[in-house]
């Protein structure tokens, strides 16, 4: 039983048709499912990820009107894409002057070229070098298939205190600390590379963050299905309070919040986004699970388009 990294990562936006924009266009992700927020069939849920809809590689969208975060500690604070060279470092970089994104310079952090960036509602992002483990580009992507976002690594949660949320990530979780630059600690999971790596930044002295657009309301950890009935257990043998098995359609989940109160969900690498839509076809009608497939018509008059 062990993590194989991460699976996707959710975040807020209030700005639906914007995050939909950039996303799509101006990262060149592919959109791999269009749904609804299972528990607020309101609200969009909007999935992004590489051509073919890989386990790791999608960031996901609530879209809940909000004001912005209030930054802070007790918060998933960094989301990091990996791409696969200087090239593509340097294609990036152009790429957001161009298209007018907020980014910064490239730095070396953790022994990788990062380059730090945000979308229109502050959601803050970086890209990676770190070219492990298989590509899958989307051939219609706006982005040349060589530069394409690979997938999701590392990610960086904010804990003003690490000793109990060390005690989950390796005793529950079965991660290994490996190393640790400045404030951070590097947790690793079984994954090859950035994909499989969780930073922990400890940042005592920063009030508590409140959720909004640019937030990031939870990460999923990646496990084989054949192991979710045994994490199910774990949890409950170990008396983690845990939402108990839920069933996603697309994969299977399982949520608990970490000592600092940040959401965590395990989520199985199948059966995956074709299972009712086929490859080609990924992302371009709204999705729904059959138990809301009956409201239909309802949810559908309640959304707002996404493109003009």
């Amino acid at each position: 039983m062990q993590l194989k990294g991460f699976h996707h990562l959710t975040a807020i936006t209030a700005d639906a048709p914007g995050n939909y924009k950039f996303y799509t266009q101006a990262l060149g992700l592919r959109m791999v499912k269009k749904t609804v927020n299972q528990d607020d069939t309101s609200a969009y849920h909007l999935f992004y990820a590489d051509g073919v809809g890989s386990p790791g590689t999608d960031i996901t969208f609530f879209d809940w009107p909000v004001g912005p975060e209030r930054r802070g500690t007790h918060a998933i604070c960094r989301t990091g894409f990996r791409i696969a060279d200087e090239k593509s470092l340097a294609y990036w970089t152009e790429r957001f002057a161009d298209l007018k994104v907020k980014h910064d310079q490239p730095v070396e952090r953790d022994g990788r070229l990062t380059l730090d960036f945000e979308d229109a509602e502050g959601q803050r992002l970086s890209l990676v070098m770190d070219s492990s483990g298989a590509a899958h580009p989307y051939a219609e992507s706006p982005v040349d298939a060589a530069h394409q976002i690979r997938g999701l690594g590392p990610i960086t949660i904010s804990v003003p205190d690490i000793k109990n949320t060390d005690i989950i990530l390796t005793r529950l979780m079965g991660m290994e600390p490996v190393r640790q630059f400045g404030d951070t600690h590097v947790y690793k999971m079984a994954g090859d590379g950035a994909v499989a790596e969780l930073q922990v930044k400890v940042e005592p002295k920063l009030p508590a963050a409140q959720q909004g657009a640019g937030a990031v309301h939870h990460v999923a950890f990646n496990i084989p299905y054949a192991d979710y009935d045994a994490w199910a257990e774990r949890l409950q043998a170990t008396r983690v309070p845990n939402s108990g098995p839920v069933d996603r359609f697309w994969f299977k989940s399982l949520y608990f919040r970490e000592p600092n109160g940040i959401l965590f969900e395990i989520a199985t690498d199948a059966p995956g986004f074709a299972t009712d839509e086929s490859l080609e076809n990924l992302g371009k009608t709204l999705s729904l699970p059959p138990f809301l497939e009956g409201r239909r018509e309802q949810i559908e008059k309640g959304l707002k388009p996404l493109t003009a």
